[in-house]
C-alpha cells in the first residue's frame, strides 16, 4: 500500500512575540544592573560622600570607587595596624613623607621587595630598606619566587642581599605563579627547601605571601604550619580572615611620598602585637 505523506503548512515564527521576549529580557537585565549599582552606591554612601564632597579635586592617583572601598575597609579595621609594600616599580620614594593613608590612618610597617628568582636584586631595595628604617617604620623584606628556577639558589640570593636587624619583620616568600615545567608536587618541594634554608639562616620562621585562591587551592593544607599574608582586592571582601596574618586589600591607594598607586595591607592585630613577631 502506498504511503501518502501529507504536507502540512509550516507555522511561521511569531517575530513580534520573540522580539517582545528579547526586549523583556533586556529590561530585566538592565533592572538588575541598576539595582546592583544602586546597592553598591548605598553600601559605600558614606565614603562616596566624603570623597565627592571634600576630595573631588585630589583624585589624581586612583578612582573614586577604589578610594571609597579603601576608606570603608580601613574604617572597619580601626585599631589594627596598617602598612604598605613597595618595590622598584614605585620609583624613588620620599620616605620622610610616608606617614599616613587618608590623612588619618598611620602607616607603621612596610614590606620591601629584595630579590626575584635566582639572579635579580630589586634596584631600589637598598635605598628603600634604609629609607624605611630612617622613617621609623617596621620593615620586612620579601622574595619573589620563580617556580621554574632552583629554590636553593633563590634562597642564597636573598640571604646575600638581606641582613635583618632587631625589630625587622620575618622574611617573606612571595609565590603567585604556577609552574610551567614541573609538577605542583615538585613546586611544593622547592618552596619547602626555600623556607627551610631561610629559617636555618635567620633563625625565624618565614611568612608566605600569595593570592587567596592560590592559598585555598594549593597551600592552605600542606603549609598550615606557616603564617600567611593574603592578597584579595575584591570589592565584596571587606574584613580580614582569622587565619590571615596580613591582608593586602588593595593595589590602588594613594600614599604621601609615593608617586602612583601602592599596595596597602592590614595586620591582624594592633601595633604591640606586630612588634611581638619581629626579629629579636
Amino acid at each position: 500500500m502506498r504511503k501518502v505523506t501529507k504536507n502540512y503548512p509550516r507555522r511561521r515564527p511569531n517575530k513580534k512575540k520573540n522580539q517582545g521576549i528579547a526586549t523583556l529580557k533586556n529590561y530585566v537585565w538592565a533592572a538588575f544592573g541598576l539595582l546592583f549599582l544602586a546597592s553598591v552606591i548605598y553600601h559605600y554612601r558614606t565614603a562616596f560622600a566624603y570623597y565627592l564632597g571634600f576630595k573631588s579635586d585630589k583624585l589624581s592617583k586612583t578612582d573614586v570607587f577604589s578610594e571609597a572601598r579603601n576608606l570603608r575597609v580601613l574604617e572597619k579595621h580601626e585599631g589594627k595596624t596598617v602598612g604598605i609594600d613597595v618595590s622598584e616599580y614605585q620609583g624613588k620614594i620620599s620616605w620622610s613623607y610616608v606617614d599616613t593613608i587618608e590623612n588619618q590612618y598611620p602607616l607603621h610597617f612596610v614590606f620591601i621587595r629584595a630579590t626575584a628568582g635566582n639572579d635579580a636584586v630589586d634596584r631600589r631595595f637598598k635605598r628603600n630598606w634604609e629609607g624605611a628604617k630612617k622613617n621609623k617604620m617596621i620593615r620586612g623584606a620579601y622574595h619573589y619566587y620563580r617556580p621554574n628556577e632552583n629554590s636553593l639558589e633563590q634562597a642564597e640570593l636573598f640571604i646575600k642581599t638581606v641582613r635583618l636587624q632587631k625589630g625587622d619583620l620575618p622574611p617573606v616568600l612571595d609565590i603567585e605563579k604556577l609552574p610551567k615545567n614541573q609538577s605542583m608536587t615538585n613546586l611544593k618541594k622547592g618552596l619547602r627547601r626555600w623556607l627551610q634554608a631561610i629559617e636555618n639562616h635567620y633563625k625565624v620562621k618565614p611568612i608566605i605571601y600569595t593570592g587567596e585562591k592560590y592559598y585555598d587551592d594549593f597551600l592552605k593544607e600542606e603549609f598550615s604550619d606557616y603564617l600567611f599574608w593574603i592578597a584579595n582586592y575584591n570589592f565584596y571582601r571587606e574584613e580580614i580572615q582569622d587565619d590571615w596574618l596580613f591582608w593586602q586589600f588593595t593595589e590602588r591607594a594613594a600614599v604621601p611620598g609615593i608617586e602612583g598607586n601602592v599596595d596597602v595591607n592590614i595586620y591582624n592585630g594592633d601595633l604591640q602585637q606586630l612588634q611581638f613577631i619581629t626579629v629579636e
